[in-house]
């Protein structure tokens, strides 16, 4: 079983469960959920199972205790420091983004090369790349996010993992090297929408024969 999507999914039914808690359900059965997140039944089930999640058949689940439940399971007590690496547009973009706190973590600082956004204020402290092993051992991070140009990602990374980072979203488009036992989660935002583009093209074209 491949964790990492198993988690994935188990996200986006929280975002689900949260969509239909607003709407004014109490309760869903499995292909409910199932029609909201993309999946089958099964799977949600499968899911639900492997996490020792479980439900009654016939009357479904309760959405507030899955709520709960699966809070406890991605939501920790304790604030998660978390560092980010570039402020081109996407690291400005993340560094306000509000939904981080919503689930305790927490963006303490971001690493620039570029002196006059070290001055500016984006809500938080900016520092020159030098800093980064210090930073790091003082808030006690593990997970960091880079925003940077392809040509100096994969350095940005290997500085980050001799400085005890165990976790990395990557938002350069370039598909990070690291060794066993490092989580990194590639996100190429221009691959997601062409992707996107390809398959409506697709359909598209399907429809017409």
């Amino acid at each position: 079983m491949n964790i990492k999507t198993n988690i994935k999914r188990l996200l986006q039914y929280r975002f689900c469960l949260s969509r239909l808690k607003e709407l004014g359900f109490e309760k869903v059965y499995s292909y409910t959920l199932s029609e909201e997140a993309g999946v089958s039944p099964e799977q949600v089930r499968k899911d639900f199972s492997h996490f020792g999640i479980k439900g009654n058949k016939k009357a479904g689940y309760e959405i507030d205790n899955l709520i709960e439940t699966l809070d406890e399971i991605f939501i920790s007590d304790e604030i998660v420091n978390v560092i980010l690496v570039g402020m081109g547009n996407i690291g400005k973009a993340l560094s306000q983004y509000k939904g981080f706190k919503q689930v305790n973590m927490n963006i303490i600082a971001a690493f620039d090369i570029d002196p006059s956004k070290q001055i500016k204020s984006f809500g938080i402290p900016v520092y020159p790349a030098e800093l980064i092993p210090e930073m790091i051992e003082r808030y006690k991070v593990e997970v960091a996010i880079i925003a940077v140009p392809s040509l100096s990602a994969q350095y940005i990374c290997d500085n980050l993992i001799s400085n005890g980072i165990k976790g990395i979203m990557n938002f350069a488009p370039v598909i990070l090297k690291v060794p066993k036992g490092i989580l990194v989660n590639n996100i190429n935002l221009s691959n997601e929408l062409q992707s996107i583009v390809h398959c409506v093209s697709k359909k598209q074209r399907e429809s017409v024969k």
